[in-house]
């Protein structure tokens, strides 16, 4: 059997990064809290955490924190089940959710607002290249992900959202100085070129599939939507944004679309597991009403 007050405090240990955090949100003292974890590696005989900074769960320890987090989960259906309606939560439930960084500065905070406000359930983002966040659920880092992979995951459920609408602009002084010959794949291996990271690949599928190119060798890395949209009316570079975030710029003429063929839309899905979680269904339920409302979800904002 598995001793959940003990995987209590080694989860506090992990989501606080640190022994004291972990005491400070438990009401102990760093050196209960350092006992209790220790103790428990050794009737399991393994390493739970890394003493590092921030701590870090082993392998071991990250799946038994993602137990942790679905077993709380599961609770959080008690009061509905029970008559007593108002029974509190013996912990604040916690939703771990990894999600790409051009939702956050779209539509996901509106439509996570009402569900939270409504529940009481927290969040716990992580802001990944919308390629990749689905990997944070596979390795058990996070609950469930927003992301553009539709490859299945075990033990999980996929739902399609809706696309988030991209279009390829650069700023008019840009424009003037790197693609006065056109829009050529000539003028795009020579112009420099912003991505959100090095995991970013949306620039480089824009490209093949309308120039035929893979991304220039000159490209800057700027982590933050909105960073990524100042750098780009800065003159620093050429990129794709969200439509949304770039419609102003582009009827004030300050951003300019490139070539013809400028839009490229990402097709972005739920993942959740398959647990007969209320709290997880209605979540769900809420994700796929309010993105059926529009087929852009950029524009939910």
């Amino acid at each position: 059997m598995l001793d959940y007050a003990a995987l209590a405090v080694v989860s506090a240990v992990v989501s606080e990064g640190s022994f004291e955090g972990a005491a400070r949100l438990m009401g102990l003292t760093p050196s209960a809290v350092s006992q209790r974890v220790r103790s428990y590696e050794e009737r399991l005989g393994s390493l739970l955490i890394i003493r590092s900074s921030p701590c870090t769960p082993t392998d071991l320890g990250r799946s038994l924190c993602a137990h942790v987090d679905r077993v709380r989960l599961l609770e959080a259906d008690i009061p509905h089940l029970s008559e007593e309606a108002g029974a509190e939560r013996a912990y604040p439930v916690s939703l771990k959710i990894a999600v790409n960084a051009d939702s956050l500065a779209t539509w996901f905070p509106d439509a996570m607002a009402s569900f939270t406000k409504q529940s009481g359930i927290f969040l716990e983002l992580y802001a990944e290249d919308e390629s990749h966040t689905v990997e944070h659920l596979r390795s058990g880092a996070v609950m469930a992900a927003i992301t553009a992979d539709a490859e299945p995951v075990t033990g999980s459920k996929i739902v399609r959202l809706g696309h988030l609408q991209y279009i390829a602009c650069a700023s008019s002084g840009f424009v003037k100085q790197f693609f006065a010959n056109g829009f050529t794949p000539h003028s795009f291996q020579t112009a420099p070129c912003i991505c959100f990271d090095k995991k970013d690949g949306l620039q480089s599928r824009w490209l093949q599939a309308t120039q035929g190119v893979s991304v220039p060798k000159q490209v800057h890395y700027v982590p933050s939507t909105q960073g990524f949209l100042d750098f780009i009316l800065a003159g620093l570079g050429w990129g794709l944004q969200p439509l949304s975030l770039a419609r102003d710029y582009l009827k004030q003429g300050l951003l300019l679309p490139l070539g013809s063929d400028h839009f490229m839309d990402v097709d972005l899905y739920w993942v959740c597991p398959r647990l007969k979680s209320k709290v997880m269904e209605d979540l769900t339920r809420h994700l796929m009403q309010y993105c059926a409302a529009t087929t852009n979800l950029a524009d939910k904002k």
